[in-house]
């Protein structure tokens, strides 16, 4: 038996939820940087299809898949940011950082539909999981925003952040192992977020 690679022709990421907590230290008037912690979570659903039949269809068909999982994220990443002068206790500024998330996806439930075609499909479609893979990877990030005086040590902070987080495993084989299939099954491409991001920062 042969298996085939097989991309996600419409991949969408909702639920999301996020939260970071850092420590820092101001160099100077200009210049600052922190170490921090972001997690976040979400659900990834995707969809592919094969010229192939599904198991147990007959010849002439295709099969259509959904693949659905959940995934949490741990970040650890070092930051440093330039700010620029202060008007009216709004201060603008930028920012990069570079660091490593622990990427952990729950197990993946594929749902396999037969489609007829130049044959007939028989039966119900057909629901497989596959174990969730977990992986450190490398992630950078870049950053803009602005912050205010609230007091002379509590700061408003809301900016925009990119990020980057690199490409690894999703999930293992399943049931197909035992017909030889072995290793990774499926693969992201690395998942890049946009995030409008507010905050509160505290100077001791």
């Amino acid at each position: 038996m042969t298996y085939d690679s097989v991309p996600f022709d419409n991949a969408r990421f909702d639920k999301p939820f996020s939260g970071s907590l850092g420590v820092g230290y101001q160099f100077t008037d200009t210049f600052r940087a922190d170490l921090t912690a972001d997690y976040f979570e979400g659900r990834f659903s995707g969809s592919s299809s094969s010229a192939s039949p599904c198991v147990g269809q007959g010849a002439g068909t295709s099969c259509a898949f959904s693949t659905g999982a959940d995934y949490s994220a741990l970040g650890l990443m070092a930051n440093a940011y330039v700010d620029f002068g202060t008007l009216a206790g709004f201060t603008p500024y930028v920012g990069g950082g570079i660091g490593a998330t622990r990427l952990n996806w729950d197990t993946a439930i594929e749902r396999a539909t037969c489609v007829a075609g130049g044959g007939a499909c028989g039966g119900s479609p057909t629901s497989t999981s596959y174990e969730g893979r977990d992986s450190w990877r490398f992630t950078y990030a870049l950053m803009a925003g602005i912050s205010y005086d609230l007091s002379e040590q509590l700061k408003l902070d809301v900016g925009y952040r990119y990020s980057h987080i690199a490409d690894g495993e999703m999930f293992g084989f399943g049931a197909e192992a035992l017909v030889g299939a072995a290793g990774d099954k499926g693969f992201d491409d690395g998942l890049s977020r946009h995030e409008i991001r507010a905050g509160l920062r505290f100077s001791f």
